[in-house]
């Protein structure tokens, strides 16, 4: 059938996960009304509607999902082959994509991008930010061809080679006029569970979401990124977790308070990992830089302490 064609599939899922036409449409280098025109014509087609759009927010239907869900394998295999094809023809990838962890500083990728692109190889490099089980899934699930900064104790089973990035340790924190700011240390479950928590969304697409530091059934208010939920906790929405390097500069200047929590210590070992083998020449490029511990001590770090730092890989 003509309507299942890649591309159709391409703009279905990026209506899908932008919930919006327009920022598809900047995404696929399209004009919005020839989006939605295409959209329609491929529900004509298929005789389904696949978006609600009685919202806000563009959500698909049950026929939409399914779609997808079929979908997005047939995609995944599609771009693979066609990077295949590329590397076997000239060693490089046409492109290298690279999931980042939420957790981590992506200050230093800047020097790690410039040096990447005085080579001139060609390759395309795909940033992507990713939060919890977002990490493996973008790895296992094709989205990613190198994950930095996974957490190795929710690491799959197989699948992958990893090595060490380092430990990421985590504060409970809140701000001075919040109500457990003055309640007696150490806090204990209840104490937490009576007041809400902030998280941060889970990018996992396949994987189960998880979630780190919260009570089954604490109100949660959720936030896409770390930095608006640290903003959240400044302004005393709630409570949570922060990395130390991010809490650091809130604490520093009062503006968030650390307390101690009854026989819960939050610690990441995080590593950088890839699916076996590294056969293309910009991701062995990668592995190679990501030896550095001076590049591994700038990513665990919070950007205000880098001024006198030296990124170069020793």
């Amino acid at each position: 059938m003509q309507a299942l064609s890649p591309e159709s599939l391409q703009m279905i899922d990026a209506i899908a996960r932008h919930g919006s036409f327009a920022k598809a449409a900047r995404e696929l280098g399209k004009v919005p009304s020839a989006l939605t025109y295409s959209v329609r014509k491929i529900e004509d087609e298929l005789d389904a509607l696949l978006f609600d759009r009685s919202g806000h927010r563009a959500r698909l239907t049950p026929a939409g999902e399914e779609l997808l869900r079929e979908g997005r394998p047939l995609l995944e295999a599609l771009h693979a082959l066609a990077r295949r094809v590329h590397r076997i023809a000239t060693g490089w990838e046409t492109e290298l994509r690279v999931a980042v962890s939420a957790v981590l500083n992506c200050t230093p990728l800047f020097e790690l991008i410039e040096d990447f692109e005085a080579l001139g190889t060609g390759t395309r490099l795909r940033f992507s930010y990713e939060v919890l089980q977002g990490n493996w899934d973008a790895l296992l699930s094709g989205r990613a061809d190198l994950v930095i900064g996974a957490d190795a104790d929710d690491a799959p089973a197989e699948g992958f080679q990893s090595r060490a990035l380092g430990n990421m340790p985590f504060v409970f924190c809140v701000a001075p006029h919040h109500p457990l700011a003055q309640a007696p240390e150490p806090l204990s479950a209840a104490d937490i569970d009576r007041h809400t928590a902030v998280a941060v969304a889970d990018t996992s697409r396949r994987m189960p979401a998880g979630t780190k530091g919260l009570l089954s059934s604490q109100h949660t208010v959720t936030l896409p990124t770390l930095e608006l939920k640290a903003r959240a906790q400044v302004r005393g929405i709630g409570c949570g977790y922060l990395p130390v390097p991010m809490a650091a500069p809130y604490l520093a200047q009062g503006l968030l308070v650390a307390r101690k929590v009854d026989g819960i210590r939050l610690n990441e070992r995080l590593v950088y990992a890839w699916r076996a083998p590294a056969e293309g020449r910009a991701l062995q490029w990668l592995l190679e830089r990501l030896q550095s511990s001076r590049l591994h001590a700038a990513l665990l770090a919070h950007p205000h302490s880098l001024a006198d730092m030296t990124l170069r890989a020793s």
